[in-house]
């Protein structure tokens, strides 16, 4: 296929570049000038969208992807697929689907999970929404880039699996690590805790396969001094997007909203920035009761 590709940083540099080694011709842009080796350079959006048969963005948010679809949407051939890849607010995701499909095109919300990590090992997750057409046009694309992709129903429905998942992640991240610090305090072992509650009713992913606490369990970003793996100001985004969603369809969500308050307060008023979003535990080891 001819593929458009539009915003190629930490994900979409190494998405981009699996495209190429999978045979595909791919012509990128990046507003900040960023080159891909096999990718061909276009001096803007609309220029790398002409003549694609899929054009694929992955942007920093909403307001940006309504910016460049209304710069691609009018140069692309009918038929054609404008599959977005970013972390973005549904009500904009179905917004640019809207404007895609009523000129002629096929259009796909399909955010992801893996990380960097993933992007360039090709292993990520999608989640898509979208018709049935235009999932089965970015299918063979994301099975490049990916090692799983799910079809979740209409436009903005990849995006709301996304969110749900991380006010979840970002949820149970607090629990364990507060759990962490409150054992710590009643002089209970970590190893122990961790071996009572990862075959206990209290396990979960945080806890099972992305421990908080160095030393214990397999291998995480907390035995790496808390080098990123997921950045805390990206689980920021992601639970703020969470709370405008609940916001827009009048759901209460009481622990999402406290969970995007305190990841506020780490990366915005504390040393959060730059750490992973599992660094929570030391914030709470430092802190009491008041």
């Amino acid at each position: 296929m001819k593929i458009g590709f539009i915003g190629l940083g930490n994900m979409g540099a190494p998405m981009a570049a699996n495209l190429v080694k999978a045979g595909h011709e791919v012509t990128g842009f990046d507003a900040a000038g960023v080159t891909v080796t096999g990718v061909q350079a276009a001096s803007s959006s609309s220029a790398a969208a002409t003549g694609a048969d899929v054009v694929i963005t992955m942007l920093p948010n909403g307001a940006i992807l309504r910016s460049v679809a209304d710069e691609v949407i009018p140069v692309m051939s009918k038929g054609a697929a404008l599959v977005d890849c970013s972390t973005v607010d549904v009500d904009s995701a179905r917004a640019v689907a809207a404007q895609a499909e009523a000129a002629g095109l096929l259009a796909v919300d399909a955010p992801v999970s893996g990380g960097t990590g993933g992007a360039t090992a090709g292993t990520l997750t999608f989640m898509a929404g979208g018709t049935d057409a235009a999932f089965a046009k970015a299918k063979p694309l994301f099975d490049i880039m990916g090692q799983k992709a799910v079809h979740c129903g209409d436009a903005g429905a990849g995006q709301a699996a996304k969110i749900c998942n991380n006010m979840i992640l970002g949820v149970t991240m607090i629990a364990t690590c507060e759990a962490f610090a409150l054992a710590d305090k009643l002089g209970l072992d970590r190893q122990k805790m961790f071996d009572v509650v990862s075959t206990s009713s209290g396990y979960s992913w945080t806890m099972n396969a992305y421990c908080p606490a160095p030393g214990v369990g397999p291998q995480s970003p907390a035995d790496n001094g808390y080098q990123p793996g997921f950045a805390a100001e990206l689980m920021l985004k992601d639970l703020r997007l969470s709370q405008q969603a609940a916001q827009s369809a009048d759901a209460d969500t009481p622990m999402g909203q406290a969970a995007a308050a305190l990841y506020a307060q780490f990366v915005e008023a504390e040393d959060g920035k730059g750490k992973d979003f599992s660094a929570m535990l030391p914030r709470f080891e430092k802190r009491g009761r008041g």
